[in-house]
């Protein structure tokens, strides 16, 4: 009889021990899962209905909150100024589950349910308040992100601007932006036709450009292979190297051209100064291919290529915002090594990878992590958390940064006076990637940073699909958000 009571004693405990663990995967290993599920409606009324928390730029602008109305739902999320501050808010749907932005990235904060507000969750139960969420206040400047987003217009491109100390993002655009406004009625037909409308396509405007989308770099490229270059401690700014006015790519019949005559060099040497001032392809092509594939993929990877970048949040806060990883080919042929050093061919890149590259070069060869939130805040105001500034990789030396800087000068001193400001140094790199069929499209660019001796702020520039170099597409936003930024 012992015997057949233990059994049943052992079969109990067992059963009390799935139990407990199948109730442990549900309410934390699969929680957020479960709770982001589009089925769970008991989940959608429970979000919709809690006073989701404010975002907030670094001035207190605010960006999106939750104001309550007469219906089911309780209250209604509200984004002002929709498109202008898109790429970071994201949006909040009735019947889209928020996979972007910092609706995304700190949905649990925002909504009350993170761990850190188990206090404030106790004592609204206990007082019979309304339990709200935490506000996200970021690090983005208003005006700046207006010049940006005026500046860009209804040019398909993005620009991101990085305070160079810190690695804080003080302004994120990518154009054609979207309204979230429409995607937040508790009009669900509404809302169902906005999205659909809003996501068909390839170039759909709840792409963050920003971010999410690669593009073939261009010239801009060609700063991580001078700083490869420089790292080996072989060149100088003044160092001669191999240029002309064409170049055989290896093992083909392609000949590879530059744009300015000054790029030819003189008697088919050039030096890396003067290559940098007018972006010699000739001479950026043979650096490429004599430094070898190996010292330039390591300086990339170093400068962040070949890694997603996480921008904001973790799983405990909500889905993490990310930026797609940047690309330089593996084990290239020297034909392909030698396009890719010149930004083209296999290499691409977004708008934020290039923008931390000019940050590192600013910040002497330092490359920081790149963030969108100062701190997070408490419906009493208690300061949940703040960001602090980390640093991803030294990527080269001091010496090195010093001599990038130079001849970044140059670019603008040189090759491109339309992007001086009076009374303040700018370092530069344009870009002009060709793209399409035949290469009949050019996709801009111009990555920067300013004061030239006192780095404050990085900055990159896209414009995508252009018909003209991209000194004339994208150098005059990077000039006018310089200017914005450093008159403050």
């Amino acid at each position: 009889m012992n015997k057949y009571l233990r059994q049943l004693f052992t079969a109990v405990v067992a059963l009390f021990v799935i139990l407990g663990l199948s109730s442990t995967i549900i309410m934390a290993v699969r929680a957020n899962a479960l709770n982001n599920d589009p089925r769970n409606a008991r989940s959608l009324y429970h979000q919709l209905g809690a006073y989701r928390g404010a975002i907030l730029a670094s001035d207190g602008t605010v960006m999106a909150k939750s104001e309550p109305v007469n219906d089911a739902f309780k209250y209604l999320r509200t984004y002002s100024n929709g498109p202008l501050y898109a790429p970071v808010t994201g949006f909040f749907s009735i019947n889209q589950t928020a996979d972007r932005g910092l609706e995304a990235s700190r949905s649990m904060l925002l909504n009350g349910e993170a761990d850190s507000l188990i206090w404030q969750r106790a004592k609204a139960m206990l007082t019979g308040a309304t339990n709200q969420g935490a506000s996200i206040e970021t690090s983005i400047d208003p005006k700046l992100q207006q010049v940006a987003y005026d500046q860009l217009g209804t040019r398909d491109g993005a620009a991101v601007a990085i305070e160079v100390s810190t690695g804080r993002i003080l302004a994120m655009v990518s154009t054609p932006s979207y309204d979230p406004n429409k995607l937040a009625t508790h009009d669900t037909k509404a809302a169902s036709q906005a999205y659909n409308e809003l996501s068909a396509g390839q170039n759909s405007p709840l792409i963050n450009r920003a971010t999410s989308q690669l593009y073939p770099p261009g010239s801009t490229f060609k700063t991580i292979v001078a700083s490869a270059a420089l790292e080996t401690g072989e060149y100088q700014t003044d160092t001669k190297i191999p240029a002309g006015a064409g170049y055989t790519l290896p093992g083909t019949a392609t000949q590879l051209p530059n744009d300015e005559h000054q790029a030819d060099g003189v008697n088919g040497q050039i030096s890396l100064q003067e290559a940098v001032a007018w972006s010699s392809n000739t001479a950026f092509a043979q650096l490429g291919v004599k430094l070898g594939a190996s010292k330039v993929s390591d300086m990339a990877t170093k400068l962040g290529f070949g890694s997603t970048i996480t921008i904001d949040g973790t799983e405990s806060t909500g889905t993490p915002m990310t930026a797609t990883a940047s690309t330089f080919p593996s084990d290239p042929t020297d034909d392909k090594l030698a396009l890719a050093s010149i930004g083209q061919g296999d290499t691409t890149a977004t708008p934020l990878q290039m923008a931390m590259v000019a940050q590192a070069i600013a910040n002497n060869g330092k490359l920081m992590q790149p963030t969108l939130v100062d701190r997070v805040r408490a419906a009493d105001l208690t300061v949940l958390s703040q960001t602090k500034p980390q640093t991803m990789a030294n990527a080269f030396n001091k010496d090195s940064a010093d001599k990038l800087t130079t001849m970044m000068e140059s670019v603008v001193t040189e090759a491109n006076p339309q992007l001086a400001i009076n009374g303040i140094k700018v370092a530069a790199k344009t870009g002009t990637a060709q793209i399409g069929t035949d290469n009949s499209a050019i996709d801009g660019w111009v990555i920067g940073f300013a004061p030239a001796d006192d780095p404050q702020i990085a900055v990159a520039v896209l414009v995508h699909n252009t018909d003209v170099y991209g000194s004339l597409a994208a150098g005059p936003i990077m000039r006018a958000m310089m200017q914005e930024a450093l008159q403050q």
